[in-house]
């Protein structure tokens, strides 16, 4: 099974820009379908309870940004604008809603899920629910190593309270995989590539609509892909047509195989095909059934009823900084020569000090921005040369890592 899962991971790598949607989250399972339980478990200790009928249920999210170079940093805007996409496709108020064919309409469906960026963390304190992380990772394999700090990544918050969902740059041409229900605490969650997350941003087309990370999601509350990753397979769901396989781009309807037992034939756009982003519209009223069916007592994901941490009321404790930006705490300082400086000035370590993975701005006199840069390298060389004369500061990190120095331009 491995070597399946490699093939697939591997497939087409050096090629980022493949404009065909691959998934890696049914490869991934048979690879660890081992380290599955055959059951749920009451994991949080607390005392189950069941939805009332037609009750929103409130997902809350924390994402991990995990950047290697500035293209990489997603912005809060960005993040944000995914949180958006998710919660206009699964309560079907996105605005191509309207472009289900007419035979599909009626089985359509608001799944009554949403999600939140988490406004608390585990310790109690307040967040954004965004956690950047550098890593000198260029990209990770399919082997959730950006799952755990040890391996570049950054490791789970509470998997009963939080969807963890990492964005990090992945090899090859799978956009995402997603962990099912039922495996390991600390690997539970979904990873997006960096260029297919949110709706606004440097977006690798044609996944700019956010549904990357509605598929994967999905899958993490236990949907399989619509033809059943098998030839005129089954997702076992009664209301989605069977299909041959999967679909690319953007077929025209009806697209109709050997497999059709309706002349509506495949239903491609569902969000468990593999589609376009701009074809994707919709989850049917059996696929709501079956992701509402984990919040069930004693099923996989209720926990998340008796998970508050969207309510930012609950918080206690100092607040966070506004970047929430994880990093070792470095002793020493930094040197920066020659001091006053014409064309360049070189920053270098001075003791422990990390330089790699710091985010470097270089002010003005007056507070204006003029410069900003992620260092990915031990010593850095700052240009300097057309600057107007006159005072100037370099920031260097945030927090316990924070430096300053005051340099002046000749």
């Amino acid at each position: 099974m491995k070597s399946a899962f490699w093939a697939l991971i591997l497939m087409g790598s050096g090629i980022t820009a493949f404009a065909q949607r691959n998934c890696a989250t049914d490869a991934y399972y048979r690879t660890h379908r081992s380290q599955y339980a055959e059951m749920p478990v009451e994991r949080d200790g607390v005392e189950a309870r069941d939805t009332v009928p037609n009750e929103i249920i409130i997902i809350p999210v924390v994402v991990h940004v995990l950047f290697h170079n500035e293209a990489q940093m997603l912005s809060d805007a960005q993040v944000r604008s995914q949180i958006d996409a998710l919660n206009r496709d699964f309560r079907r108020m996105n605005d191509d809603a309207a472009s289900t064919p007419e035979v599909f309409r009626s089985r359509a469906a608001d799944t009554r899920i949403m999600f939140c960026l988490a406004q608390v963390d585990p310790a109690g304190r307040p967040t954004k629910g965004i956690v950047r992380r550098y890593t000198d990772r260029e990209y990770f394999l399919g082997d959730d190593g950006m799952k755990f700090s040890a391996s570049g990544g950054n490791d789970a918050w509470d998997t009963r309270k939080y969807l963890n969902i990492w964005v990090c740059s992945m090899l090859g041409r799978s956009l995402g995989y997603a962990s099912f229900p039922g495996g390991p605490a600390d690997k539970d969650g979904v990873v997006i590539n960096y260029d297919v997350f949110g709706t606004i941003g440097n977006l690798r087309e044609p996944f700019t609509m956010g549904r990357t990370a509605t598929h994967e999601v999905a899958h993490w509350l236990g949907l399989k892909h619509i033809w059943g990753d098998e030839t005129c397979g089954s997702d076992d769901v009664g209301d989605t047509p069977r299909q041959l396989s999967y679909n690319y781009y953007c077929p025209s309807f009806p697209h109709t195989t050997q497999c059709s037992q309706e002349s509506s034939g495949d239903m491609f756009m569902n969000y468990m095909d593999f589609t376009n982003d701009a074809c994707m519209n919709m989850f049917t009223h059996g696929q709501k059934k079956k992701m509402r069916g984990l919040f069930a007592p004693g099923a996989w994901r209720n926990s998340f009823l008796r998970s508050y941490v969207c309510d930012s009321s609950l918080a206690s404790g100092a607040p966070i900084p506004d970047d929430t930006l994880v990093a070792a705490k470095p002793a020493g300082n930094v040197k920066a020569y020659p001091n006053p400086v014409t064309d360049f000035c070189v920053l270098e370590p001075d003791g422990d000090y990390k330089l790699e993975g710091q985010i470097l701005r270089l002010y003005n006199a007056t507070g204006i921005l003029i410069r900003q840069v992620v260092l990915t390298s031990g010593k850095y060389t700052l240009p300097m040369r057309g600057l107007t004369p006159g005072t100037y500061f370099i920031k260097l990190g945030e927090h316990a890592n924070k430096r300053v120095i005051r340099i002046l331009k000749l």
